[in-house]
């Protein structure tokens, strides 16, 4: 054959591409068609067997055709309204907003759709600059986590670093098991850790499972606010004498209420040697 024939594009692409025509399937909807050689030689396709397509989640449809796909269209209606009734109260609102971003407070706290940083403590966009993450976790190899401390700390300046979880936390709940969970059992491993520093304690102080829980979420808390402070980021921003404290702090699912653990940081708090830095600050 010819380098023409063999780059034909019925060769190349043998099965036709889908089209705004063509219904969406789930990659487990439909058999994939294989080339096949028939008896001369040459290469033909089959045909492929399409199956009913697999509903991938709940939620208003709308219908193209015969194709019918999930519509967010009362979230883009929600926030239509929203971005309205705001600008009826205070025009230039967003018009402010979009110049600059001068957050006081960072904000780490966990995924829990139930806790929003923002709507707790009732600030409007652009006071929390927010990172969040399975069980409020400060780690030193995420670099997400310390990315996002990075930036607010040393550029946006913040002055307050608030670590709040919250009691009935899952992934605390699943680090006091032995069950596998899969990959997020190398997450939860930083909550095991806690676990296993506090454990003779928790089980003298709490026999009850739900005290434990909730004494647990609290001390995970209190153990993550120590490992903001020993990150470098914080260190060089108190060598620098920059106004920075870091809080510790609790939501309460049931009640709507934020309990201050009385865990609060500066550059005053002595913290272990290991972790005291030093800087060549200019």
């Amino acid at each position: 054959h010819s380098l023409k024939s063999a780059l034909r594009p019925s060769l190349l692409f043998p099965y036709s591409l889908p089209t705004m025509n063509t219904p969406a399937f789930a990659p487990s909807s439909f058999v994939t068609p294989m080339p096949a050689r028939a008896a001369s030689g040459a290469i033909t396709t089959r045909t492929p067997q399409f199956v009913a397509p697999r509903m991938m989640a709940d939620g208003p449809t709308i219908d193209v055709g015969k194709k019918k796909s999930t519509s967010l269209e009362h979230l883009l209606d929600n926030n239509r309204k929203w971005a309205d009734r705001i600008t009826a109260a205070e025009p230039d609102f967003f018009t402010e907003l979009s110049k600059l971003q001068t957050p006081q407070y960072l904000w780490i706290g966990c995924s829990d759709s139930r806790v929003p940083a923002n709507q707790i403590v009732d600030l409007p966009p652009g006071s929390v600059f927010v990172h969040r993450n399975i069980a409020n976790v400060v780690s030193n190899t995420d670099f997400n986590c310390l990315s996002v401390m990075q930036y607010s700390i040393a550029v946006l300046k913040v002055k307050h670093v608030i670590v709040c979880g919250h009691y009935k936390c899952g992934g605390v709940a699943a680090a006091m098991t032995r069950s596998s969970l899969g990959l997020i059992d190398n997450w939860l491993r930083n909550i095991r850790d806690v676990r296993t520093k506090y454990e003779k304690r928790l089980n003298l102080l709490y026999p009850d499972e739900a005290d434990r829980l909730a004494r647990l979420c609290e001390l995970n808390v209190i153990e993550q606010v120590r490992n903001v402070c020993h990150t470098t980021i914080v260190q060089e921003a108190w060598a620098r004498g920059q106004d920075l404290t870091v809080h510790g702090w609790i939501y309460d699912l049931a009640t709507g209420k934020i309990k201050d653990l009385g865990v609060q940081m500066t550059a005053e708090d002595k913290l272990n040697s290991v972790y005291d830095y030093e800087f060549n600050i200019e």
